[in-house]
């Protein structure tokens, strides 16, 4: 995707989700531990980053196609489109 054309995926969005606690509700079932959280832009799923064991985030969006995920870590303000590897700061 050119700099010329924004991701439709991120420039679509009109709200943002944000995880309702911080863990991955997967890896506390598996009884591991994550680095990093993200939240699906779409249903608002919370996963566990790449930098992770289980990467239950990048298994989610290649299950659902949901293509935009936000960082649930305090400070951070960014998403990520799986689909266009673009990244946008808000």
């Amino acid at each position: 995707m050119s700099e010329s054309e924004p991701c439709q995926h991120l420039t679509a969005l009109t709200s943002l989700k944000t995880a309702p606690e911080h863990a991955c509700p997967e890896c506390v079932a598996l009884g591991d531990t994550w680095v990093h959280l993200r939240v699906c832009q779409q249903c608002g799923h919370v996963g566990c980053c790449d930098s992770s064991k289980n990467k239950h985030a990048t298994k989610h969006f290649r299950a659902t196609q949901h293509p935009v995920v936000s960082s649930a870590e305090p400070g951070e303000r960014w998403l990520w489109c799986y689909v266009d590897e673009e990244m946008a700061e808000y």
